[in-house]
């Protein structure tokens, strides 16, 4: 008789590595891309077996971090720390984001649904907070390291549909719930680390909101889980929201002031211990430092000692949250709480962080960067971009000033709609030392973004233009200087007379979803005068994570290269084109890939740091010092807070980005 292999057995089981997975398709994966095989036929998918190196010193701990009373309250930058407070302390960790959406996966989401759709080495499509964990940890995360009920309902019935399930009725409980669980025990041991250590300690992150019908089945397998794992093993985080409400009095006070209200918290630990789950820590969130009453009322009203009551307040820089959870004594609470084996204090790496933060505070000069995209009205839409412009910005001491400007109201039809829009949007564009134009989709505002390239281009702007913005800046190339005034990509124009951006002999128009080239792919650097070439330490190849469906057209690159745009990067085939730059120009670059989702706040990508420095004028002598930055710039033992490291001394960006 065929069952389902018991949880525990499947805890201490040697074989679990072996386990199927829980397949987000009835397809195959494609050996080669990791991408979805859209040719072979339906099956289940199974992976195969992975080496692991136990690096563990006792029993996996998991912490499941919850949010209550609304949305978006930061559940993700507070998973992320805790990760990093634990990783500081020595111990190995991975993380796990669930979302309740029956999507299989965030590929087919607009950016104004959730933020951008963050892409991951193996070609994943996932959340945005898998994009923090990555930065924050420093690790290498998985498609199965975003779970979705989308993905757990389809796992389920495929084997169903296989007769695993030998006639039973299939259920909730404990079908899927079970599901959960199993995918979360197998998945916690999958190295993220580049030595393939086997993870100590697993952080999962439950998206949305307690009470949430969708997010029910999850609540109730955690339920369970703690109960499988063991009390020592399990530890459940809770952030909620601590209101400033105005007092009474006057309504007009300013919202700094006023009454910390602790009801919307009670009422949301509440419901989480109704559904079988009580907080170890409760993680408030407030705009200002907690008073000593409120966190009180919140221990005697929740159930949790005083020191069990964690109050992260809005601060000036993410980096500070880390610091904010150690000083409130996090460390310690672990330590007890899941019966750690590690220093109580942070070593090395949360000093650096401590340094960094200390120089986001004090830099005043100002890196102005025009972002010309269609998706600005929600700056998580370009969330890694921002971090990646961020990181090269601290690096080089500068403080990093965003000017978000709609593509659209670059065009002529905005100057006849609304012509402040218009004359706004060229003033930004104008006063901006640099300006990048990011990837996108749809042909609404791709005038404007050519506008705006052809405006970099002429008046020798440092410019950046990543996936689409590297297209457009081809298109506008072969317009104005080829001539070609019919130019353009063939997603947008179909039948134009120079199709200097094609569709890919891949791309599969029917299904939207996992259908475009995506993940980590090699690019060849052959050109030893690029720009780039040297920004990646002279290296001959790189590694980067990519996500389009068109490409520039290789039938026309010798035209564009007797005329100074010269194509420096390639696929290891050389038939796809990789990196463009312009001759004559003091920083103009396009990339076919994302180096945002590589960046590291210690490690910035090259394209964008180039742009950073070519903004702050300092990219030719960075260059000449055969790309080194000068002691002012460096995170160094002088800080009187970070031990001092060589990478970040001479400020080593890698050559293979993917690893870091």
């Amino acid at each position: 008789m065929r069952r389902s292999l018991p949880l525990l057995q499947l805890l201490s089981s040697p074989a679990l590595g072996t386990i199927a997975p829980a397949c987000c398709s009835t397809r195959p994966l494609c050996t080669t891309t990791r991408a979805l095989c859209t040719s072979a036929p339906a099956r289940c998918i199974t992976a195969p077996a992975r080496s692991l190196r136990s690096g563990s010193r006792g029993p996996m701990k998991y912490i499941l971090v919850t949010g209550g009373v609304i949305s978006g309250i930061g559940k993700g930058i507070i998973a992320s720390s805790i990760g990093t407070i634990l990783k500081s302390c020595g111990l190995r960790v991975t993380a796990i984001k669930i979302d309740p959406y029956i999507n299989i996966d965030a590929g087919t989401f607009s950016p104004y649904e959730h933020g951008e759709v963050f892409v991951l080495d193996d070609g994943g499509e996932v959340d945005l907070d898998l994009g923090n964990y990555e930065r924050f940890l420093d690790i290498r995360l998985t498609r199965d390291n975003n779970i979705t009920t989308g993905k757990i309902y389809q796992w389920v019935i495929n084997k169903e549909r296989k007769g695993d399930y030998l006639g039973k009725t299939v259920q909730v409980v404990p079908h899927i719930t079970d599901a959960i669980q199993e995918w979360v025990l197998r998945q916690a041991r999958i190295p993220v680390d580049s030595d393939g250590v086997e993870p100590e300690v697993c952080v999962i992150e439950l998206g949305g909101t307690v009470g949430d019908i969708e997010s029910m089945p999850f609540i109730e397998a955690f339920r369970q889980f703690q109960f499988k794992v063991k009390r020592e093993n399990f530890c459940n985080i809770h952030v909620s929201l601590v209101p400033l409400v105005p007092g009474s009095a006057s309504l007009k006070q300013p919202s700094t002031t006023g009454e910390q209200k602790t009801k919307p918290t009670q009422n949301s630990v509440r419901e989480l211990r109704g559904l079988g789950l009580s907080p170890d820590l409760i993680v408030c969130r407030c705009t200002t430092p907690m008073e000593k009453a409120v966190k009180e009322k919140i221990s005697m009203f929740c159930h949790v000692e005083p020191e069990q009551v964690i109050c992260v307040y809005d601060v000036c820089s993410l980096y500070r949250v880390p610091l904010l959870l150690e000083a409130e004594g996090v460390v310690g609470y672990f330590k007890g709480r899941l019966n750690l084996n590690y220093e109580a204090k942070p070593r090395k790496l949360l000093s650096k962080w401590r340094e960094m933060a200390d120089r986001y505070d004090r830099t005043l000069e100002i890196c102005s960067i025009a972002l010309v995209g269609k998706y600005t009205k929600l700056s998580d839409s370009y969330a890694s971009v921002i971090k990646a412009l961020e990181h090269s910005a601290l690096a080089i001491h500068q403080k990093l000033e965003v000017k978000y400007i709609d593509s659209a109201d670059l065009e002529l039809a905005r100057q006849e709609e609304d012509p402040v829009k218009y004359h706004e949007a060229w003033q930004n564009l104008c006063s901006a030392n640099g300006v990048l134009v990011p990837g996108g989709f749809g042909v609404r505002g791709t005038e404007g973004k050519i506008l705006a390239i052809a405006w970099a281009r002429k008046q020798k702007k440092p410019f950046l233009g990543v996936c689409l913005g590297m297209q457009l800046a081809v298109v506008e190339f072969a317009r104005n200087e080829l001539n070609w005034s019919d130019a353009n990509s063939t997603e947008f124009d179909a039948n134009t007379s120079y199709p200097v951006v094609i569709d890919m002999p891949e791309h599969n128009p029917g299904d939207m979803g996992g259908t475009m080239r995506l993940g980590k792919r090699t690019t060849i650097l052959k050109d030893k005068n690029s720009v780039l070439w040297k920004l990646y330490k002279e290296s001959d190849s790189i590694e980067e994570r990519h996500r389009h469906r068109y490409e520039v057209n290789p039938e026309m690159k010798k035209s564009f290269e007797e005329r100074g745009l010269r194509f420096v990067g390639q696929d290891v085939e050389g038939e796809r084109m990789e990196i463009v730059e312009l001759d004559d120009h003091p920083y103009f670059v396009g990339v076919q890939y994302h180096p945002e989702f590589t960046s590291r706040p210690m490690k910035p990508s090259p394209p964008y740091f180039g742009l950073a420095l070519a903004a702050a004028g300092r990219l030719q002598c960075y260059l000449e010092k055969g790309c080194r930055l000068s002691p002012r710039d460096t995170y160094s033992d002088h800080s009187g807070s970070s031990s001092p490291d060589s990478e970040i001394v001479d400020m080593k960006l890698p050559t293979n980005l993917t690893h870091v």
